[in-house]
């Protein structure tokens, strides 16, 4: 799909369908088709009572008129400026668009819109039109819908349009790379699709294997891979400016790229989706991938630490005692709580590199989602001003976070150990707040530090706005959106 700005006049234009917006109760941007055509539209709207409630949306087909359909798209009751009605209207139309076999469509989006809104079409559209379908055979033609090839925004700005176009092509490289199964991307597979793109961007890129990691001292992540024949990966990736950098800042994310459970074996039915517990890692990757297109003047590192947590003959065990990369003790209670020991190593690696801000992103816990469902991430951190900074960020994507506390000294008692300096399981109740404090041991001194749990977040099993079934990539856009306070637009 080609997203363009066009400012030609909408009268002369000649295409597939038309676009409009509609804040709830003021059906007012009809009136700009013409007397015959707004007629027309508003009678339908009323008959079947369309007011511009936020997501819904009206189509109107206009046999022998400029176009072969207009969409309105509801905004709900606010007042058109903030972004995220636009993302989900959008994606509605683009949907249906597809369904109707519409190839070219103008946008009419009004005096309204911000640069934001721009932004946020253009990121709504694409991702709509994501689908992951490349291992179905067979399919039916006449059931998919026809792509659409075009988009044209009506006095859009480019620069955004195309800032938001790269986002959502970020997103949806990450949701390709957590859809793939297990056998298809393990921990070597996925250091291989780091290299090649790498490459393809003019990013640095340091794989490191299984012997160097032993040489390293990473012994975390060495124990959680041991019971796979896959052997683990240490990903590092490198942005550099061309210029002088203002600041260097380090993402962080977890590569499980299947999880058993390991000798605490998982129950089938939580197993069953566990390709999907890379999605930090590839989070990571998609976000360099963005970083490498809008070369910000900022030293960006991405890590991702690739493991595949199995119950062999090799399986790490509780109690089990880990010394990891930075030199703290681990005692294993749970096997399952792998996660953890795998950031665990990566955080302090990264740590060593010296950067000023460090955000990790990781399906870490159940215990977020039981805290705040599958709709919302947590967030955790030892900065306040990150914190909300990235709430702020959050606000302006549509990817909902929510604060968890972690000033608790009670509750950091729950990880204590009495043969380690720490222990991998606090227990049932506060589990993403003692895991988070176990991240937190191996963050470097002086190191603004955030954790954002996508556990939940990371895929979905429903459609919902710009989202089909299947993983979501979650946080890419909102780790761009909260990079770009950094460097001027």
């Amino acid at each position: 799909m080609r997203i363009v700005a066009t400012d030609r006049d909408p009268s002369q234009w000649r295409g597939d369908a038309l676009v409009l917006f509609i804040i709830e109760g003021k059906m007012d941007p009809v009136d700009q088709l013409g007397e015959e055509i707004a007629s027309l539209v508003k009678q339908k709207a009323s008959r079947l009572r369309f007011t511009g409630k936020e997501d819904s949306l009206l189509a109107v087909d206009t046999p022998g008129g400029i176009v072969g359909s207009i969409y309105l798209a509801g905004l709900g009751s606010a007042d058109g400026a903030s972004p995220e009605p636009w993302r989900r209207g959008i994606a509605l139309v683009v949907r249906q668009a597809g369904k109707d076999r519409h190839r070219r469509i103008l946008i009419l989006p009004g005096g309204a819109a911000t640069l934001e809104v721009h932004s946020a079409l253009a990121e709504g559209a694409l991702l709509s039109e994501y689908s992951f379908d490349r291992y179905k055979s067979g399919l039916d033609p006449s059931e998919k819908p026809e792509p659409i090839e075009e988009l044209l925004v009506h006095g859009g700005d480019e620069r955004s349009l195309a800032r938001g176009s790269m986002n959502a092509i970020a997103q949806n490289f990450a949701r390709d790379l957590v859809n793939e199964p297990g056998n298809v991307i393990n921990p070597a597979g996925l250091a291989e699709r780091a290299s090649a793109m790498a490459g393809e961007c003019g990013l640095e890129c340091s794989i490191f294997d299984e012997e160097k990691m032993r040489e390293m001292g990473m012994n975390g992540i060495l124990s959680v891979g041991a019971g796979s024949h896959n052997a683990p990966r240490l990903i590092h990736l490198v942005y550099r400016p061309s210029g002088p950098s203002r600041e260097r800042i380090a993402f962080v994310g977890k590569g499980l790229t299947f999880d058993s459970g390991g000798l605490n074996i998982k129950p089938g039915d939580y197993m069953r989706s566990m390709k999907g517990d890379k999605t930090g890692a590839c989070n990571v990757l998609a976000l360099m991938k963005a970083v490498a297109e809008s070369k910000p003047d900022l030293e960006i590192h991405g890590f991702a630490g690739a493991a595949e947590n199995m119950p062999g003959g090799g399986a790490y065990r509780p109690d089990d005692i880990i010394r990891m990369f930075n030199g703290k003790t681990v005692e294993v209670d749970n096997t399952d709580a792998e996660g953890r020991i795998v950031l665990g190593d990566v955080l302090a690696y990264a740590s060593s590199q010296k950067p000023a801000v460090m955000i990790d992103m990781a399906t870490l816990t159940g215990a977020c989602v039981v805290a705040l469902g599958p709709y919302t991430a947590g967030i955790l951190g030892n900065d306040t001003a990150l914190v909300a900074s990235f709430r702020e960020a959050s606000g302006r994507t549509g990817e909902r976070v929510w604060e968890l506390p972690m000033d608790d000294e009670r509750l950091k008692k729950k990880i204590r150990s009495e043969v380690a300096d720490v222990a991998n399981n606090g227990g049932r109740y506060g589990g993403a707040i003692t895991a988070a404090m176990f991240l937190r041991e191996f963050v470097g001194e002086g190191i603004k530090w955030l954790h954002v749990d996508i556990a939940g977040v990371d895929s979905s099993d429903e459609e919902y706005g710009y989202y089909r079934k299947g993983a979501t990539g979650f946080g890419v856009r909102t780790c761009l959106e909260w990079l770009s306070k950094y460097y001027k637009q």
